[in-house]
């Protein structure tokens, strides 16, 4: 049952529960009035103020939404804020209580700090906010400072291990991804491999077929005509006829090798389609002309790299959740458009990424296109002549 939930989700359901045990002292609290009432005994409990309802809801909120795509790489300043936001309402719980509860909930705070903050900067963030605490064992529970200390290193030991866990759990989806990307790369190169080698199988047999084959023909048909001039009667009428035999079998030979040389071409489909393959947080819908063919292993090679290359982009950088790529046959060249639905900006600062997309393309006379506004994604459109004759016409370039 567990394997249908990923760690990260189990993580952020770990939270919420304990988020909501925690809660169970606090309503405890809030009756324990009515409750002595009730019984006619003082219960000597402290009653929960509004404030730290509302401190206890806020953290709450915060985790929810800071939890609600652990993993995700496109984080905005309003995440950070909600970390500082949930940091204070653990606090506030403690304070406005006069508990240690809020040392428990910067504990299930600890597990959002590696996938937002630097290492050294998380562990700091950890040490120092269970250090905040400790006022609160000296002035409410009548902690000696140095017993105040120790409860609140006590807590940061806790939250240590929390954050410890939760930074394994960060590593394992980086590895996880890491290794997806490379199998859609291998499944997709093997796809182009074995075009590739389908290909060059096809093209050495009709040269073979054309060279050898076709040469030998071409001499025995030259031999019958010389023969059909210097022969009479009967052998005559023998040697043309296989003459025409001669002249059909080398017609027959030429047709066989143009069809060989004509359905060697790279089925470009099937090699980019795995590339959509169960990407994390991003759903790509591909629409792609069929058939589409490439005839030069090397520029499909390209435009797998590319598609790729503007997948990861999406992923990595843009904060998108849905991704459109279309791919069509244009004249003497393929066009390659990824769209995505991300933040975009209105001003552009190629990357490596971007710079390596325009140096593939301009080795072979292709072209990059990049718009982008903010608020409204990235298009990418990728021009590349099918044969090598065609890029004289096209200038590489980033158009953005």
């Amino acid at each position: 049952m567990l394997s249908q939930f990923s760690h990260t989700r189990l993580l952020r359901y770990a939270g919420l529960f304990t988020w909501a045990v925690v809660g169970l002292p606090l309503l405890y609290s809030w009756a324990a009035p009515y409750i002595a009432d009730a019984s006619g005994e003082d219960l000597a409990l402290r009653p929960m103020p509004w404030q730290g309802w509302a401190a206890y809801l806020v953290f709450g909120f915060s985790y929810a939404w800071l939890t609600r795509g652990l993993g995700r790489r496109d984080r905005s300043g309003f995440d950070y804020l909600l970390v500082v936001v949930l940091t204070l309402a653990a606090l506030g719980v403690s304070y406005f209580t006069g508990t240690g509860l809020g040392s428990v909930l910067l504990m299930v705070a600890a597990c959002v700090l590696p996938w937002l903050l630097p290492l050294k900067l998380g562990v700091a963030w950890l040490l120092a906010s269970q250090l905040a605490v400790a006022p609160v064992f000296i002035r409410w529970l009548d902690f000696p400072p140095l017993e105040a200390l120790m409860q609140s290193m006590l807590y940061a030991g806790f939250s240590g291990f929390v954050f410890v866990v939760s930074l394994v759990a960060l590593q394992q989806t980086q590895a996880r991804e890491e290794q997806r990307r490379l199998n859609a790369e291998l499944r997709a190169t093997r796809a182009l491999l074995a075009d590739s080698a389908r290909v060059n199988e096809r093209t050495r047999i009709s040269r073979e077929l054309h060279d050898l084959l076709g040469h030998h023909l071409t001499a025995l048909s030259l031999n019958l005509e010389v023969a059909g001039h210097l022969s009479e009667g009967r052998v005559r009428e023998h040697v043309q006829q296989a003459h025409a035999l001669a002249r059909l079998l080398l017609t027959d030979v030429r047709e066989a090798v143009s069809q060989l040389r004509e359905g060697g071409a790279i089925d470009l489909a099937a090699a980019l389609r795995p590339l959509a393959e169960n990407v994390p947080s991003l759903e790509i819908d591909m629409d792609i002309e069929e058939p589409l063919t490439v005839d030069d292993p090397e520029r499909a090679h390209v435009l797998l790299r590319c598609t790729q290359e503007a997948i990861t982009n999406a992923v990595r950088h843009s904060g998108a959740n849905h991704l459109w790529l279309t791919a069509r046959r244009e004249g003497d060249r393929v066009l390659l458009r990824v769209r995505d639905d991300g933040h975009g900006r209105d001003k552009l600062i190629p990357g490596n990424g971007l710079r390596g997309l325009e140096e593939r393309l301009r080795q072979y006379g292709g072209r990059l296109e990049v718009d982008t506004r903010h608020g409204q994604g990235f298009q990418l459109t990728m021009g590349l002549p099918v044969a090598a004759h065609a890029g004289i016409r096209l200038h590489g370039g980033i158009d953005a």
